[in-house]
């Protein structure tokens, strides 16, 4: 109840009104008159009668206090029965609370993001999130039900802007056991062929670390060594990078009986290979126009470690002239052809001929260096229909075509073959789709028969333009043309020279990008993405083999010539392998190094001390719940239950009413006049 007034009348004349009253009985009093207390209390009457005081009665009902409970759904609970149990506690800790109608329980589902780059645990974060809007005098407390890995743990619960007790129910057996394989140091880059080294460590929780043991390491999917670990200590382990591009390394220890989760006995390192600077030879037979735009091309790449030679002036020109006079720099043939040939990732010979610059031997030296998996391309102009074509040398076997004598002078575009249109060197050339293409003619074409490999653009008359081969462990291509450069030089509007010739010089050096039989797997989240690239006209399905060894055969479905491609959404993290006929790939979904992995182990330790800091208390549930401590709640600012979960009730209130008496209106005011002025005119009639 509260006392409030409404005055009848302007709260300035009440007021003018008790003063004339309050002088008049001052002067009563003074005076002695008889009757004065009566006129007073009359004249006090009137003036409360004005001013009309009034009771308010408020009708208000009690608030309950928010309980939150967060349910950790975190993937480290889905092993062994953690998931049965944490439903099985919640469902208890449910019924506890609803005994106890001052509390409303409040239930925050934590579940962690598959998607995220780094999943972990967060269930203060969540718990923060879920009671945003409930004021601090209102909760009651807190409750996590996990198995006790969380990786968001703060200073304090006042960090969080919390003043509750928290309390721990712990999902899972005290004699839990798990052993994992951690990395401890990788590096992100590295050269290829460099050695490389790469820090692990093997774990034991929850039981005594055995002895060493064996971790096996594979490379891109392939069984590489086993080496030996000791439980605890870092190991190391040095690699040659075998490829450019994504590699993936992975290290495994074998299952024990009763752990936990088998999902953090492998451990993957990404190691992006960077090639060195390659080293391309150019030969030019004589100086024209087309050599400079393979030498512009070739000195442009950062990456390209160029040796160019122009042959100026041939052996059969003979005019006396001391050869130290004509050379510029000595044509060092011994040393490039024999010496240090394989040293060379590319040789290109730009419309060279043999004029005797080489010895006959060298050519053989040459195809061999090929076989062995070297690259050569041949860049040929009319020399090679002559007589002095390198078709004519012991070079012939490796050449994937063979010259008729013939050269055409007539205009053309040059075109993609069927095969071009699949293949990865010539697919999407801009312009290329188009008919007539859209990009400027060429004029020249060299004549060949006997083609082997793939012909990926024909050029007059259909004519085979550029021929792409394997020759043992390596590759050769002919580009039958030395025009190329009109492209170059913008004529007819040019052409995509640039996209062209580097799409053949790093198919020549085995890009994976530009394989035309290729399998390709990516991952981005829980997102797998499957590629695959053929020069057939279809393809058969492609099985998924999950980290937990379960097969899965999946439709790919074509995404443009000679491509095919299918997306698969996985809730299973971890290395993922593809096949598709005899080919294979391997993508690691999911983050490399989750903390939701690195220790599956349930403990009380981690939320322990500032469960207990706040007043609550951390504790482990059995499989039925049937041990869940007890609840009491408590008015008092500090908890501390003990063994029991003290949650405090809130002293707060709603307001649902108000009701209002006037104290000097109706009858009663009316009775208290009458008496008081009949008082008054009582004491004055004697």
């Amino acid at each position: 109840m509260s006392l409030a007034f409404d005055p009848l009348l302007p709260l300035p004349l009440i007021l003018a009104l008790a003063l004339v009253a309050l002088v008049l009985v001052g002067w009563a009093i003074i005076k002695r008159m008889r009757g004065a207390a009566l006129r007073a209390l009359a004249l006090s009457a009137l003036v409360l009668a004005l001013a009309n005081p009034v009771a308010n009665f408020e009708d208000r009902e009690p608030v309950t206090s928010i309980v939150a409970v967060v349910v950790d759904r975190s993937p480290s609970q889905m092993g062994l029965d953690r998931t049965a149990r944490t439903d099985a506690a919640l469902k208890a800790l449910s019924e506890r609370i609803a005994r106890y109608p001052a509390f409303e329980l409040r239930v925050i589902e934590a579940v962690t993001d598959p998607d995220a780059q780094s999943p972990s645990t967060r269930l203060f974060e969540a718990l923060a999130s879920g009671i945003r809007d409930v004021p601090s005098s209102r909760l009651a407390g807190a409750v996590m039900i996990t198995d006790g890995q969380v990786h968001d743990v703060p200073g304090s619960l006042s960090a969080l802007g919390l003043d509750a007790p928290l309390h721990g129910l712990i999902v899972g057996d005290e004699n839990e056991i798990d052993r994992r394989v951690d990395v401890v140091r990788s590096p992100r880059f590295g050269i290829v062929g460099e050695e490389q080294e790469i820090v692990y460590r093997v774990s034991e929780d929850g039981a005594a670390a055995s002895g060493p043991m064996a971790v096996t390491v594979r490379v891109n999917g392939e069984r590489i060594t086993t080496e030996t670990a000791v439980p605890g200590e870092e190991s190391s382990f040095n690699l040659k990078l075998p490829r450019g591009g994504e590699n993936i390394v992975e290290f495994s220890v074998e299952v024990i009986d009763g752990e936990v989760t088998a999902a953090n006995n492998h451990a993957v390192a990404l190691i992006e290979g960077i090639r060195e600077n390659l080293r391309v030879l150019l030969v030019s037979g004589a100086p024209h126009a087309g050599e400079r735009a393979w030498r512009n091309l070739l000195k442009s790449d950062a990456s390209v470690d160029l040796v160019h030679f122009t042959i100026l002036r041939p052996p059969e020109k003979q005019d006396g002239t001391p050869i130290a006079e004509l050379s510029l720099i000595a044509f060092p043939t011994r040393e490039l052809f024999i010496e240090k040939i394989d040293e060379f990732d590319l040789i290109i010979f730009d419309r060279y001929q043999n004029r005797g610059v080489l010895p006959v031997l060298y050519y053989d030296y040459i195809a061999r260096y090929v076989e062995d998996g070297g690259a050569l391309l041949v860049a040929a102009g009319p020399e090679l229909a002559g007589i002095e074509s390198i078709a004519e040398t012991p070079l012939a076997p490796a050449l994937p075509a063979f010259p008729t004598g013939e050269v055409s002078e007539a205009g053309y575009y040059p075109r993609l073959s069927m095969d071009g249109k699949r293949h990865p060197v010539t697919r999407a050339l801009p312009g290329g789709t188009n008919e007539p293409p859209q990009w400027g003619r060429w004029f020249r074409t060299v004549g060949v028969t006997d083609t082997i490999g793939d012909v990926v653009m024909n050029g007059a008359n259909d004519e085979p333009l550029l021929v792409l081969n394997r020759y043992g462990e390596g590759r050769i291509a002919m580009l039958l043309s030395d025009h190329g450069w009109l492209w170059a030089r913008g004529f007819e509007g040019g052409g995509p020279h640039v996209a062209l010739y580097r799409r053949i010089a790093h198919w020549l050096m085995k890009e994976p990008s530009l394989e035309e039989e290729a399998l390709r797997a990516s991952a981005t989240g829980r997102t797998l993405i499957v590629e695959r690239q053929t020069m057939g006209d279809s393809t058969g399905p492609a099985t998924i083999m999950l980290p937990s060894g379960e097969m899965r055969d999946i439709t790919l479905t074509p995404a443009g010539d000679g491509l095919f491609t299918a997306e698969v959404t996985l809730d299973e993290p971890g290395l993922v392998e593809v096949t598709s006929g005899d080919l294979r790939a391997l993508a690691h979904v999911g983050a490399v190094d989750a903390p939701e992995f690195r220790a599956t182990v349930s403990t009380t330790q981690v939320i322990a001390p500032i469960s207990s800091d706040s007043g609550g208390l951390t504790t482990r549930v059995n499989a039925e719940a049937s041990n869940l401590p007890q609840i009491l709640p408590t008015r008092a600012a500090t908890v501390n239950a003990g063994s029991r979960m003290g949650l405090r009730a809130s002293n707060e209130s709603v307001l649902k009413g108000v009701r209002s008496l006037p104290l000097f209106g109706g009858f009663l005011g009316l009775a208290l006049m009458i008496m008081a002025l009949g008082a008054t005119w009582f004491r004055e009639g004697r």
